[in-house]
């Protein structure tokens, strides 16, 4: 195929390094924080909207920068060998916007941090670093420059004649996104999972959309008890679904089993990802995901 001139080639490697700076800070909810970033490179950065994932990595406290190999070619082996203490933190996250219109005096990017619950107030490390972020305090990225890339999950085929979207506060920001994406009309049937009534959002959406908020402060039963029963007593829409679950690893894995075999829906219209597990620490799980990771990211 000719490329045209008005036409560029894809770059070879989806994916680039952008270094940003908090620009806003917004509390959105009793368990959620919205950082706003920008910076120069904002403008290569691009989204391939839905869930769209990238790599934040973070600074310690102290450090004045996350310190990642940026330069190399072989950054994730590099970033593996360094000293825990010293090399940058390193969290998936989904882009909650992207905006790139004359009302702004320069592009900007939202990111929705959740905050756990646990012994710690706020969280984990990366909880910790968005509670107490200031403006101007600098990350970096690792995200896409090429709008489809392998970053977005959410993919329902062509035949699909309704959805199903569930997650915690770990995966609302995706949904919010999932769902601003719909066409309009279409039947969906949405499961959110929060720590508190206050963490409660008003959902935009175009879809013809059934949203159930989850609450669980007052709630007896466990977590995974609680959203499976939701769904399980939820009359579903008839025609080909397709199911997008994520958040905590063993509620999604039970919620997958239900619509699989109660539900009868095609293992293979279901996509399904833990985000976190419970009993867990955020760095327990990464020191798993880096072990068994390939030599080049």
């Amino acid at each position: 195929m000719t490329v045209s001139a008005t036409e560029a080639p894809a770059p070879a490697v989806p994916f680039e390094f952008f270094e940003l700076q908090v620009v806003r800070k917004q509390r959105i909810g009793a368990s959620m924080v919205r950082l706003t970033f920008g910076g120069a490179q904002l403008g290569r950065l691009v989204s391939g909207g839905k869930d769209q994932r990238f790599k934040l990595f973070l600074p310690h406290p102290g450090q004045q920068a996350p310190v990642v190999p940026t330069a190399s070619d072989n950054w994730f082996s590099e970033w593996r060998a360094m000293d825990p203490g010293v090399r940058a933190l390193m969290r998936t996250y989904t882009v909650r916007a992207l905006r790139r219109t004359p009302q702004y005096p320069a592009d900007e990017l939202d990111v929705d941090f959740a905050l756990h619950e646990g012994p710690v107030p706020g969280g984990g490390p990366a909880s910790q670093w968005a509670l107490n972020a200031s403006l101007g305090d600098p990350v970096t990225l690792l995200a896409p420059v090429v709008e489809d890339n392998g970053g977005v999950d959410f993919r329902p085929p062509p035949a699909t004649d309704w959805v199903l979207l569930s997650g915690d506060e770990t995966a609302l920001p995706a949904i919010a996104s999932i769902l601003e994406s719909l066409p309009a009309g279409t039947p969906a049937r949405v499961f959110l999972e929060v720590p508190h009534p206050e963490d409660r959002q008003p959902l935009l959406t175009s879809a013809d959309a059934e949203i159930t908020w989850l609450v669980r402060e007052g709630e007896e039963r466990h977590r995974t008890e609680a959203a499976v029963a939701a769904v399980r007593e939820t009359s579903l829409p008839s025609g080909t679904p397709y199911a997008w679950i994520a958040g905590e690893a063993g509620t999604v894995k039970a919620l997958r089993r239900h619509l699989v075999r109660e539900r009868g829906v095609d293992r293979r219209a279901v996509k399904f990802t833990g985000y976190w597990r419970l009993g867990i620490s955020e760095e327990q799980l990464l020191a798993e995901a880096t072990a068994n990771a390939p030599a080049a990211a």
